[in-house]
């Protein structure tokens, strides 16, 4: 291992050399972490979770620890046990989605969302295995990534520190349902190792509520599967090198017959940090992904399903590389400069126009996209103010987008584009101000500019949903935002957090699902349409304002949490799109809450959620509305030994319907229903 490692240290700045030959026995410390947070970060809002929170949440599920943070959503409210996976993009601050991500995910440093449909992976990360997620609200993050539009949410894996030599958990759930975790950290001297697993399945729950329901509806099962191992190790006193690699696997129903899909993937990352005078950081990783999935319509009596199309295959490849240094500019300066290139391609493979129970017709369509970007950042704190300015400029080019169809049997092909190559660049950027009058108020302001590539699925790819369908779009410009905020931080007390913050948004060239027809009938590129005909555009833009309000409070054994966002966004819309000018976008709720009491005494803890989610329309024109709905969650853990404890968790403890959807047919899909869990927890070493 060591001879192995000898070449990586003759690409060390020179000055991290000169610091190991000045200090003969410097302390070595390996974090597996990337380079440490900036100064001017105290000049945006900020959500951190913790690792307490991240495995005593009831469902053991990343999607709901993320719902602590007011105004950061999923598409839908269905999580990632009943969901269709393409829907589960994430968003902040109320600026609507269409599916693909508007904010930027990333695990140790490497971007998540898949490379081509922006949706989130949610069971390829085990909670267990997790140390830190720390949510960013607003865009122009520029030094973290592109495609920061609405924020960035990073998420952070545990480290020894965070994890005992062995940890298992076992849980048996309703409806069948089995949670099971382990995972086994080994540290020897300057680095350490982990291997975790993680396994989910359940019979699951009918999606369709009762009264909505017919005899082609059934409970909609699914099976998922996680794994991953990790090392890090010194190098050089002040540099290490991380190594990761995971897969996972998910499979899932979506409550009748022909609406199963999977998906799988797997990652392998390096980074090598360096913390010396001159700190520094190079990232390469690689991605794969694959994803199947086949659609089904039901008739107006939910009697029969008849299967519409076959997704049977999606692959995907992400790959890219980052490199960043932080050169010392002298006491309360920070700078960071450094360059990012990202390269995403896929493409789909459908079959449909079932003709007795058989695909007549075979669809293929995909492309490329890569992106480079250059960045800069720094920050000063003078006094009891700190300064901050960072700008990004991203050179992107979109090609090789195409779109076949043909019939299966001998014949002409109905479709073959070939999309014109575009290219383009973009500047980003944020500037903030923070200042601290007194020891227990901070003041803040930040105005910023962020940016969002389309996606290849969005580009290229029709989709069917039930009777209704869309077309792609492959001429849709990127997105951008701009937006500014302000807030102020009380700490009346020790142990007390008070946060509020207000901002204005304004989305231009808003990708959307816009109506354009109804059926029965037939429509460009998509075919015959019996429910709605929608088409993916940009609209003028979305402008919102809203305010956020996070409080924390720590008392002893007791801790509370609290977070509500408040946003009013609206449609600005001319030509096609002109008949929605005015209204809010779909999947947006004017109001959303979190708020958790907990409680603990050594190994014994214990914990209650609230939240609740307004009133938000399902479709673009504001005609099919789902209900507000509040659900309540329940954590306790009782210790039995020194190592091993019981666990039980409450899910949605008063069975509230949480309508998660509503097709064109008024039918009403519905999220998890109140589930219960009981199970035990091993902490040993």
């Amino acid at each position: 291992m060591r001879k192995l490692l000898i070449p990586v240290a003759f690409l060390l700045p020179a000055a991290a050399t000169a610091q190991e030959a000045s200090d003969p026995s410097p302390e070595v410390v390996v974090t597996g972490r990337g380079l440490d947070e900036r100064a001017g970060d105290r000049a945006f809002s900020i959500v951190t979770i913790d690792q307490e929170r991240l495995r005593t949440n009831a469902s053991d599920r990343l999607e709901s620890v993320l719902a602590d943070v007011a105004g950061l959503q999923q598409f839908r409210r269905s999580d990632s046990r009943s969901a269709n996976p393409t829907s589960q993009g994430i968003s902040l601050r109320g600026i609507g989605g269409n599916a693909s991500s508007r904010a930027l995910l990333l695990l140790d440093g490497v971007p998540q969302t898949d490379p081509f449909g922006g949706w989130v992976p949610f069971p390829a990360y085990a909670t267990d295995r997790l140390g830190r997620v720390r949510v960013t609200r607003g865009g122009g993050s520029g030094y973290l990534g592109a495609g920061a539009l609405a924020g960035t949410v990073e998420l952070e894996s545990a480290d020894p520190r965070q994890l005992a030599p062995v940890m298992a958990s076992l849980a048996y759930g309703s409806r069948d349902s089995l949670d099971a975790n382990a995972s086994a950290t080994l540290t020897r001297g300057a680095g350490f190792a982990t291997l975790s697993g993680a396994y989910q399945r359940g019979d699951g729950f009918v999606p369709t509520v009762r009264a909505d329901r017919g005899p082609a509806d059934r409970a909609a099962p699914y099976e998922q599967a996680s794994g991953a191992v990790r090392g890090v190790i010194a190098v050089a006193p002040a540099v290490e090198l991380q190594a990761n690699v995971s897969a996972f696997t998910d499979t899932r129903e979506r409550g009748t017959a022909f609406t199963d899909n999977r998906s799988e993937g797997a990652d392998a990352s390096l980074r090598l940090v360096g913390r010396g005078r001159w700190g520094f950081s190079a990232l390469a990783y690689l991605q794969t992904r694959a994803f199947a999935s086949r659609f089904a319509s039901v008739d107006a009596a939910r009697s029969r399903a008849t299967e519409t199309l076959n997704q049977y295959n999606t692959p995907a490849t992400g790959t890219g590389a980052r490199l960043e240094i932080a050169p010392p500019v002298g006491d309360g300066r920070e700078l960071r400069l450094g360059a990012e290139w990202r390269d995403v391609s896929g493409r789909t493979q459908e079959l449909y126009t079932f003709v007795n129970a058989a695909p007549t017709r075979r669809r293929v369509a995909g492309g490329e996209q890569r992106t480079l970007g250059a960045f800069a950042d720094a920050s000063a704190t003078l006094g009891t103010l700190t300064l901050t300015a960072g700008g990004r400029v991203d050179w992107w080019r979109i090609d090789g987008g195409f779109l076949r169809e043909a019939p299966l049997a001998a014949g002409t092909a109905l479709t073959d584009a070939r999309f014109a190559d575009r290219s383009g660049s973009q500047a980003t950027g944020r500037v903030g101000a923070a200042w601290t009058p007194l020891n227990a108020v901070t003041l803040r302001a930040a105005g910023y500019r962020g940016w969002r590539l389309p996606t290849l699925n969005e580009l290229y790819r029709p989709f069917r949903v039930g009777a209704d369908a869309t077309a792609a779009n492959a001429a849709l410009a990127p997105e951008t935002l701009t937006g500014i905020d302000g807030g102020v931080t009380l700490a009346p007390v020790a142990g007390l957090a008070l946060t509020a913050t207000v901002f204005w948004n304004r989305l231009d060239d808003a990708i959307a699902n816009v109506t354009a027809g109804t059926g029965p009938g037939t429509f460009p590129g998509v075919g015959f349409v019996a429910g709605a005909y929608r088409v993916r555009q940009n609209l003028d833009s979305i402008r919102l304002r809203g305010v956020e309000l996070d409080a924390r409070w720590t008392l002893g054994e007791l801790t509370a949490g609290a977070s509500w966002s408040h946003v009013d966004p609206r449609v600005s819309a001319s030509g096609s799109a002109a008949a929605l000018d005015g209204l809010r976008p779909a999947q947006t709720p004017l109001d959303q809450l979190s708020a958790t009491l907990g409680w603990r005494r050594e190994r014994l803890a214990a914990s209650a959620t609230l939240r609740h989610v307004a009133r938000q329309y399902e479709d673009d024109q504001n005609r099919r509305a789902l209900a507000p709905a509040t659900t309540l969650d329940g954590y306790l853990a009782l210790p039995l030994t020194r190592t091993v404890a019981v666990e039980a968790r409450a899910e949605n403890l008063f069975d509230e319907r949480v309508e998660a959807g509503i097709s064109g047919a008024d039918v009403v899909e519905r999220a998890a229903p109140r589930t219960l869990w009981l199970g035990l927890r091993f902490r040993g070493g």
